[in-house]
Parts: C-alpha cells; sequence; structure tokens
C-alpha cells in the first residue's frame, strides 16, 4: 500500500502516489538546473503547465491516481533535461521525416490547433493563425482577405469579425507551440521563451529613448498646436463676425444721428418755416439756442458711436493704423463739454418744471335744488370738430392769428356739498420754477363755461398764450350738488370725467339720470339697478311725440319735460312721491 500526495500543477489538481511524486519533483530539479537564470520561471511556468496536461489526459477520471507509470510516460514526451541544451550552434532535437525524437523514444507529431497569432497580428491575428495552421506566407492570405472584400461585397469583413471571436488567442507558450506544430517539450519550451526574451530585449536595446522623447514632445507640440490654431481661427472668426456687425451699426447709427441732426437743425431752428419749430420752442424753458443743444447732443451720441466704429474696424482689419493722441485728445474733450452741457440743459429745464400751482374761481349755479341739473361738453368748431379728447398739446393760431397752445386736458369731478345750491369750482393748473411763478402761468389759462337754463355747458378745451411754453397746463372743473339733486349728464360727459368710480360711475350702455346720495350718486333709470328696493317694477309712460311723460319709480312719479333743439335733447325732471 502506496502513500498519495495531493498536488496543484499547472492550475490542475492531482492525486499521485509517493514514488510518483518523489520521480516527478526530481524532473523539476534536474530541469530548474539546466536551465538557465534568464527566464527560468517562465520556462518552468510553461513546462509545469505542459506536463499537467499531459497528465490529464492520461487520466480516466478525477479519482484516479497518478502513478509512477503515467509519469515515466510524460518523461519520455518532454525527453530528458540534459538532451535539450540550447546553445548558439543549434538545437540538439532530431527529427527525421513526420517521427520526433527524445531520450524517452519515439513521439508521434502532435496534431496543430487553430489559433490567433498576436505576435504577428496586423488586426486580430486570424491570417497569420491560418498561415500557421496551413504552413503558408501570411502575406498571400491578406491579399486574398483585400481581394474577397471587393468579389463579396464586404461580406468577408463579417466573417472575418467571426473568427476573431470565435478562435482564441495563443497566449502562452505551450499555445503557441501548438499553433505552429512543434513538438512541445522542454527544449522547445526554453527555445521559444528565450527567443519572445531576446525579441523583447532586442525592441529595449534599439529603442532611441531620447528620440522617442523628442518626437513626443513634438507630437504632443504639434497636437496643441494644431488645437491652438484650430481655436484660434474659431475665435477669429467669431470676433470678425462681431467686428463686422460692430461696424456695421456703429457706420448706420453715426449716418442716422447726423441726418437727424441737419433734420432738426434746419427745420427747428426757423421760426414760421417748419411744423417742428413750435414744439422745440414750447419746450424750450431756458431759451437755449435749438441748434447748440442739437450740436451738443450730436457730439454726445456719434463721438462714441464713432469710438465704435473704430473698434469694428480694428477687429476686422488688424494692420490698421491708429488715430493721432491730439485726434483721441480733441474727440475726449468735444465729448466730455457735451456730456456736461447737455447735464446742465437738462437740470435747467428741469428746474423749470418743478413746482406745481394753480388758480381757482367758484361759480354758483342758479338752478332750483328741485329741477334736474343737464350737463354736457361743447367743442369749438375752430379749432376741432368733434367731443373726443384728441389734443393734449397743439401749437396753433386763433382766428386773430395768435400763436397759442390748444389743448383737451379738461377733468370733469362730481362732488357732494351741503350747500343749498350747487356750484362749479374751476381749478387751472400749471407748472413752473417756483409755486408764484406756476400759478401765475396758470392764470394765463383761459377757459369758458355758459348756463342755459338748466342746462351746464361746458368747454371740452382751453387755450393759452405760446409765449408761456408747454408747462404740463390743465383744466380741473369740480361739479358739487347738494344731497337729492337729479341731474342728466348726456354722452360727451363720459370723455371727460375722471370723478372715483366707487363714488361715480357713468354706465356705458346709455344715458341716464343720476341723483345725488348721502354716501354716492345713484343711478334712477339704469335698469340694473332699477326695482332694486324690495324687488319692486318700474313702470314707464314716455310719449315722445309730445314732449312729455311720466315715469314710476318705486312709487315715485316723475314728470319728464323733453326739449328738442337742433344740437341737443334737453330733458327737465320733476316728481312728486304717492301712495300708489
Amino acid at each position: 500500500m502506496n502513500k498519495t500526495v495531493s498536488i496543484n500543477l499547472g492550475g490542475f489538481f492531482f492525486h499521485i502516489d509517493e514514488d510518483a511524486y518523489q520521480k516527478l519533483n526530481h524532473y523539476f530539479d534536474a530541469i530548474r538546473r539546466s536551465l538557465a537564470p534568464d527566464g527560468k520561471d517562465e520556462i518552468m511556468s510553461d513546462i509545469e503547465g505542459r506536463i499537467a496536461e499531459l497528465l490529464n489526459e492520461k487520466l480516466k477520471n478525477d479519482k484516479q491516481v497518478v502513478s509512477i507509470r503515467e509519469v515515466e510516460e510524460v518523461v519520455a514526451i518532454m525527453g530528458e533535461p540534459e538532451d535539450y541544451r540550447i546553445d548558439d550552434e543549434g538545437p540538439a532535437q532530431k527529427s527525421t521525416g513526420g517521427s520526433y525524437y527524445s531520450t524517452g523514444g519515439y513521439v508521434p507529431p502532435r496534431t496543430k490547433k487553430f489559433y490567433r497569432d498576436g505576435d504577428k497580428a496586423m488586426i486580430g491575428g486570424v491570417c497569420a493563425g491560418l498561415a500557421h495552421y496551413f504552413r503558408i506566407d501570411p502575406l498571400w492570405l491578406r491579399i486574398i482577405f483585400v481581394i474577397s472584400l471587393f468579389i463579396s461585397f464586404g461580406a468577408s469583413v463579417f466573417i472575418y469579425i467571426l473568427l476573431w471571436v470565435l478562435i482564441p488567442k495563443a497566449i502562452t507558450t505551450t499555445e503557441k507551440l501548438e499553433m505552429t506544430g512543434e513538438p512541445i517539450n522542454i527544449s522547445n519550451i526554453e527555445k521559444k521563451v528565450r527567443e519572445e526574451f531576446e525579441a523583447l530585449g532586442t525592441k529595449f536595446q534599439n529603442v532611441d529613448y531620447e528620440k522617442m522623447g523628442n518626437d513626443a514632445r513634438r507630437g504632443a507640440e504639434r497636437v496643441g498646436n494644431g488645437l491652438g490654431r484650430v481655436f484660434t481661427a474659431i475665435f477669429k472668426g467669431f470676433a470678425k463676425l462681431i467686428g463686422a456687425f460692430i461696424t456695421i451699426f456703429a457706420a448706420v447709427s453715426i449716418i442716422a444721428v447726423v441726418i437727424m441732426f441737419f433734420i432738426a437743425l434746419f427745420s427747428s431752428s426757423l421760426p414760421g418755416r417748419s411744423i417742428w419749430f413750435p414744439y422745440a420752442d414750447g419746450f424750450n424753458y431756458t431759451g437755449t439756442p435749438i441748434w447748440l443743444i442739437g450740436l451738443l447732443g450730436l457730439f454726445a451720441i456719434a463721438i462714441p458711436l464713432f469710438v465704435l466704429f473704430l473698434l469694428g474696424l480694428k477687429i476686422l482689419v488688424e494692420n490698421l493704423r491708429p488715430i493721432g493722441t491730439i485726434t483721441k485728445t480733441t474727440l475726449l474733450l468735444l465729448w466730455i463739454i457735451s456730456i456736461a452741457g447737455l447735464i446742465y440743459v437738462g437740470v435747467a429745464e428741469s428746474n423749470e418744471v418743478s413746482h406745481r400751482g394753480k388758480t381757482f374761481e367758484r361759480k354758483e349755479l342758479t338752478i332750483n335744488p328741485t329741477d334736474t341739473l343737464n350737463i354736457k361738453f361743447k367743442y369749438n368748431s375752430y379749432f376741432s370738430k368733434t367731443l373726443y379728447k384728441e389734443d393734449e398739446l397743439r401749437f396753433t393760431q386763433d382766428m386773430n392769428g395768435n400763436n397759442i397752445i390748444y389743448s383737451n386736458n379738461v377733468y370733469l369731478y362730481i362732488m357732494k356739498t351741503d350747500e343749498a345750491v350747487p356750484y362749479l369750482q374751476i381749478e387751472k393748473i400749471s407748472l413752473g420754477n417756483s409755486a408764484s411763478e406756476a400759478r401765475e402761468r396758470a392764470g394765463f389759462i383761459d377757459y369758458n363755461f355758459v348756463t342755459e337754463g338748466n342746462t351746464l355747458i361746458l368747454d371740452n378745451y382751453f387755450i393759452t398764450g405760446s409765449e408761456h411754453k408747454y408747462r404740463g397746463q390743465q383744466v380741473e372743473l369740480y361739479l358739487y350738488l347738494p344731497e337729492g339733486m337729479v341731474f342728466y349728464p348726456d354722452a360727451s360727459v363720459k370723455e371727460y370725467d375722471d370723478t372715483d368710480n366707487s363714488f361715480f360711475d357713468l354706465w356705458f350702455d346709455s344715458e341716464n339720470v343720476y341723483r345725488m346720495e348721502e354716501q354716492n350718486v345713484k343711478c334712477l333709470t339704469c335698469k340694473e339697478q332699477a326695482g332694486e328696493e324690495e324687488g319692486e317694477m318700474m313702470e314707464e309712460n314716455i310719449n315722445l311725440s309730445g314732449a312729455s311723460g311720466n315715469i314710476k319709480i318705486n312709487g315715485e312719479e316723475i314728470r319728464v319735460n323733453l326739449k328738442d333743439d337742433k344740437d341737443s335733447l334737453n330733458i327737465s325732471i320733476s316728481g312728486t312721491r304717492t301712495n300708489n
């Protein structure tokens, strides 16, 4: 009965009896002694891997124990180490015909295996592996493959990729020997490993590290310079585009500013010859010559545009000659003087309209509080033909040829008074450099109204002399009505009424009759408010052809008298409370 030992050989696990283990261990020691120090570990690793493959082939199952007989058979195949020394004179390996000989006797040649040759590969090593298998030059296979690309319309590419995926690559020394069909013994393994070490050493010896470093540095510099040139070209192109835009914009703007200056100069500085002069002069409170203001504005705007134009040209033209120092200094001084002048004129102009002043007059209306007050606006047919607000400011002449300012800035406010009679308060407002000066200018505003019976007729405009300039002049009309007074505003009042809607809100669907209440104004004839109290209905009985009629609202009978004039329809209303 023999003892068994478990060993790990070349990645394989074996049970081996003690005698076989001793023989195999002595065999490995002999091989180690016969090998040169260079590459010894790699050679031993390949030999162990090959012996493990041979033992694995001879065992029928995993539980079989390796005996001394299997070890001797393997040694016969691999050969004794002293018979396979590789020297400069050539190998000791002998071969005749298709047979291979070793110290152990005749060993039949091994069948070649198909591997991809990674050492001689141009792409994946498929053609090189096929060349080893069929013992032909790989160049012919590569030529055939290139020709097949055109014959098969690219189908050979898929075949190559399939072979690349399916065929393993020869990595170990044993696999490389199997790929070439050489016997896998100690001699060939050592020879193959030494060839690989020599080839690797030759590569390292032939490498010019200084040249490689210089090439790498030059390559990196070329790549960096190339990328730099690409980005520089992109930025230059983008800069040229921006420069062209700046140049065109500045040039067009300069031309437009110059044209506008000359138009304004010759059209607004010549009184009596231009429609612009009255408006330019009407806002020129300080009396500064208009041509001087225009010149300051021209320099203030045109000089920065000119600098912008030069900047755009500088971007477009690299060798553009710069302007002289004297020119730069002159332009800078002109621009500073223009800005300072415009600031001074602007401050002076603002000071002329910095204060608000007003005058007012009170006119009592001789109307019976129990009667209905009719309110309407009228226009002056000489200045306008409409009641609509259309002119906040117009410089014109009156029928006597006087230069005046015509304006529709008229506002009406319905107010409540505790007095017994209604009255109209007229407030004329203007701006000036002081409150007293503004109040004085407000006194020059000409505004009129008239009363005809129960009708209050208000002008929808006012005028003032053009020599007073336009200083935000306006007229505010405050109509104070006692509680219980009924009034009828016609359609023209809607244009000028500015009363708070929570107190008095004109209805936009029709003309209605209103009454002053304690808290606000109440609409008596609005459909939305009729019959609100206790759900009572409004009764109407109006005979327009007879110019009279009766209206009964919530038990209050109102008598309506209509007077048909050429310009308007006047309505007077009176009423008494009934018990109906």
